[in-house]
């Protein structure tokens, strides 16, 4: 009977053991995939400064549209986790939506060969983030189930196990995707 019960005993605690070490490794996923994001949008800011000098070479009366351009890639620079990040990644990306369209106003800058090697590059690096941001929310959503899942919702928290945010789009971003675009001829 007592060998009965110290095998279970010991049953139990690998199954804890095992529990622990699976949300240990879903945590380290969820700080890697945040990591990956960070490079990319890294990448992202050191590209806008060239961006808006080669802009401003063609349209450097276009102050107000340069300097909110500025100000938003500062504002992403100095953002800290999913939430601050997101908020100030959908403003950084609106000035830049509004910098592209400047080109649309000077022939010139549309046609200048660093401008489209920019635009191009920002484009690739967008198309990465996304991934990154997708790759990141799912790892947060099945870190978060995990968590909240028997049998570990019971100890997860008092471990250090705390539910992750979402790197989510802004409200004026999910209205503009949701948002079909008019053509009018």
């Amino acid at each position: 009977m007592e060998w009965v019960l110290l095998g279970l005993g010991v049953l139990l605690l690998l199954w804890l053991v095992t529990v622990y070490n699976r949300l240990v490794a879903l945590r380290q996923t969820v700080g890697q995939a945040w990591a990956d994001i960070e490079v990319q949008l890294k990448q992202r800011h050191d590209l806008i400064p060239n961006l808006v000098e080669t802009v401003k070479g063609y349209a450097g009366h276009e102050r107000g549209t340069l300097d909110d351009v500025i100000r938003a890639r500062n504002a992403a620079t100095g953002a800290h986790g999913p939430e601050q990040a997101a908020a100030a990644e959908g403003q950084l990306g609106a000035a830049l939506g509004r910098l592209f369209a400047l080109s649309e106003s000077y022939p010139d800058l549309k046609a200048n060969q660093n401008f489209l090697s920019l635009q191009e590059e920002l484009s690739a690096l967008e198309t990465r983030i996304a991934a990154a941001r997708r790759f990141f929310n799912n790892a947060v959503a099945e870190f978060n189930a995990a968590i909240g899942s028997v049998p570990a919702v019971f100890f997860a928290g008092s471990l250090g196990f705390t539910p992750r945010g979402f790197f989510e789009l802004e409200a004026s971003e999910r209205a503009a995707v949701q948002t079909p675009p008019q053509v009018k001829f």
